[in-house]
């Protein structure tokens, strides 16, 4: 990969979807994967109930193999929620359903983004309940330097055909990020999604009101918005473990 699109020299980097993890992430100490709407979301509030969460790409037969071989439950579509199968990707759901230990949650985006990183390296999720503390928790560990780089990856959406939607959630919720960390080592990029997150007077109104937002209430998933956009009310910080799980950081 060339230089110039590996954001050389800066502490805190910013990119977008798998495609910008599989960039950045080789050269960064840590990867921060933002997806508000709602992978991210789903693994804080799983995580801060002592939820272990397995993240996995694909939603299809070989995701039950995937949680029984973890002995986990697995969650479904947010459509697909119902008595039988209480989890889902739905934050609001997860909050309903009964405790599991250990939950499989199969999401292509997020666990593709996790998946970029390098071997080693930590991998953080990150949203807009925990984001002021996942920033001091890598600030606090030493991330966000020139020795040892953080990326933070919004996930962003997809269009029909497939390509990636750049999501205001997610550039918020990455900004949320990046501002809790310290703007001193900053790329540009990485700056300007810290300045979009500062310029923006009501985050939880913006995202209740862009695209995606919209589409969830539109879905009936009003809720899920509402659960994403309970700014800095969680101090847990999921860090991807030995096990391939998210779990609390000490």
């Amino acid at each position: 990969m060339a230089d110039w699109a590996l954001q050389q020299g800066h502490g805190v980097r910013f990119d977008w979807g798998p495609a910008g993890a599989e960039r950045l992430a080789p050269e960064c100490a840590c990867l921060v994967v933002v997806d508000v709407l709602s992978f991210t979301t789903a693994v804080e509030v799983a995580v801060e109930a002592g939820t272990r969460v397995f993240p996995y790409a694909w939603r299809d037969a070989s995701a039950a193999s995937f949680a029984a071989e973890r002995d986990a439950e697995l969650a479904v579509g947010r459509r697909a929620s119902g008595p039988a199968a209480p989890w889902s990707l739905s934050p609001a759901a997860l909050r309903r359903a009964p405790f599991a230990p250990r939950l499989v949650l199969p999401s292509p985006n997020g666990s593709a983004i996790a998946a970029a990183a390098a071997p080693g390296s930590v991998v953080v999720a990150a949203s807009l309940r925990n984001a002021e503390a996942v920033g001091r928790w890598l600030a606090g560990a030493g991330f966000g330097t020139q020795d040892r780089p953080v990326a933070v990856i919004a996930a962003g959406e997809r269009w029909p055909e497939g390509a990636l939607r750049p999501a205001l959630e997610d550039l918020l919720g990455a900004g949320a990020v990046i501002s809790a960390v310290g703007a001193g080592a900053c790329s540009p990029e990485a700056s300007a999604a810290a300045g979009a997150y500062a310029s923006t007077s009501d985050v939880a109104a913006a995202v209740h009101d862009c695209a995606s937002g919209r589409e969830l209430a539109a879905g009936g998933f009003a809720e899920d918005v509402a659960v994403a956009v309970e700014l800095g009310v969680s101090e847990v910080v999921p860090v991807l473990g030995e096990g391939g799980g998210f779990g609390a950081a000490a």
